[in-house]
């Protein structure tokens, strides 16, 4: 029998077409294409035995249907009930917690509400906010981004008091955090698969879009051996934590020490584009592994709680 793998994508096509013909080539039982979805019933799941999600974190009504399929013995990565409960100042204090070092990190309230709420419903909100306390805490320049959300949307850089209240301003009913900035030497951007193979690569920022690993080698010095350890070490810290299977860490070195910046990208770039060729070629490989792996496993044990179809 022929196992089915489903990938859900957007926009993306090189890394999509080339998992899909690099495990064609492997003949290994399994087939990987492009999903097909449709009005789904809740005893009728997609008929997958893998789903490979890369896009519901924009295209939302695939969110249900992922985790119906998990419900009914489907392999999602990742995995939908984590992934869509993790938020970043959670996963921030989590990273705490186990020992990885991150920046100082605070929640902001809301800017602005939907209609209908009013003063009486925001009671247990302490007015004036304490901005100066934060300010201290953290310190200035300091970042503010979403409490949800990627692709670097909605974030600023602030420098005083003054420009942290305009970029609040502009924040609508987002929910958002406030971090410190962490200056630094080196910066690292580490590709997961399976929660266990890193490939860890530095990684500019400040370049373009194309550029980021290609000719960070150009701008920063390379990475010592312990210090790569490290980074590879808190990568997996991370993404056994979060429990997600396909992920990039991004780590920021300041004084020799990596701080985690940006951990739970559930759907990471793997373009060739901005991989570059041998990065590219390490992702698909691990993620034909991956698939062709979990796959073969077929559903997990029959679960006997709702906690344990979150696994």
């Amino acid at each position: 029998m022929v196992l089915r793998v489903g990938l859900l994508v957007g926009r993306e096509r090189s890394f999509p077409d080339a998992l899909i013909a690099e495990v064609a080539r492997r003949d290994a039982g399994v087939v990987v294409s492009y999903a097909e979805l449709d009005i789904t019933s809740i005893d009728r799941p997609p008929a997958y035995d893998v789903l490979v999600d890369r896009i519901s974190h924009e295209v939302t009504c695939y969110q249900p249907v992922l985790k119906l399929a998990a419900l009914h013995g489907t392999r999602v990565v990742n995995n939908p009930f984590w992934r869509i409960a993790d938020d970043k100042l959670f996963g921030t204090a989590l990273a705490a917690r186990l020992g990885v070092r991150v920046p100082k990190t605070v929640v902001l309230p809301s800017k602005s509400y939907v209609e209908g709420v009013s003063s009486e419903t925001l009671c247990n909100l302490r007015f004036p906010l304490d901005w100066q306390g934060a300010a201290r805490e953290l310190g200035f320049p300091m970042f503010i981004k979403p409490h949800w959300g990627g692709g670097f949307r909605d974030v600023y850089r602030v420098s005083s008091l003054e420009e942290l209240w305009r970029a609040y301003d502009r924040t609508g009913t987002l929910t958002m955090i406030a971090q410190e900035a962490i200056p630094w030497s080196q910066y690292v951007r580490c590709i997961v698969i399976g929660k266990e193979h890193v490939l860890p690569a530095l990684w500019d920022p400040r370049l373009g879009h194309f550029d980021r690993y290609v000719r960070a080698s150009e701008t920063m010095p390379p990475l010592e051996p312990a210090l790569l350890a490290r980074c590879v070490e808190d990568a997996r810290t991370l993404c056994g934590a979060l429990g997600y299977d396909m992920n990039t860490v991004e780590l920021a070195i300041r004084d020799g020490v990596p701080y985690a910046i940006d951990f739970m990208n559930s759907a990471p770039d793997f373009d060739i584009t901005s991989l570059g060729p041998e990065h590219f070629k390490w992702t698909v490989e691990k993620m034909a592994d991956l698939v062709i792996k979990l796959a073969h496993e077929g559903p997990p044990k029959p679960a006997m709680s709702f906690k344990d179809v979150m696994r």
